[in-house]
């Protein structure tokens, strides 16, 4: 029942994407006093969306989007500056990176409830 519904789509890739870069930074921060280590990050989601992102018409005056499910790509060293043992990994940075990534997935968990409770009252069924 609850396939093809694009904001759950959206919001599971979302949930995915936060995911997949809070292990990243987990990565970097466990490699941190490692000689030589390149920190590593991933796209912003909103490029994801966006690269993969393309309404269609159903009727004039409405629009529906289609969003194919968005994974994530395109992991990349962001130009940091280099710590005196040759790592690129800033502790104070990747804690705000941490603190991002932890309210993009709140907010794709916050949308995927809210829709479900949506989907319930049209039911009939509250919780």
């Amino acid at each position: 029942m609850l396939n093809g519904l694009a904001v759950l789509d959206l919001a599971s890739s979302m949930a995915r994407h936060a995911a997949e870069r809070h292990k990243l930074i987990a990565e970097n921060v466990a490699n941190a006093d490692t000689p030589g280590y390149r920190a590593r990050d991933v796209q912003d989601f909103s490029t994801l969306v966006n690269d993969t992102f393309t309404p269609r018409v159903t009727r004039p005056g409405h629009a529906e989007t289609g969003v194919a499910p968005i994974r994530p790509a395109g992991i990349f060293e962001p130009e940091l500056p280099v710590e005196p043992n040759g790592s690129t990994v800033n502790i104070e940075d990747q804690t705000l990176r941490a603190v991002e990534s932890q309210s993009q997935y709140r907010m794709a968990m916050t949308v995927y409830d809210k829709t479900l409770d949506l989907l319930r009252l049209g039911l009939g069924r509250v919780r």
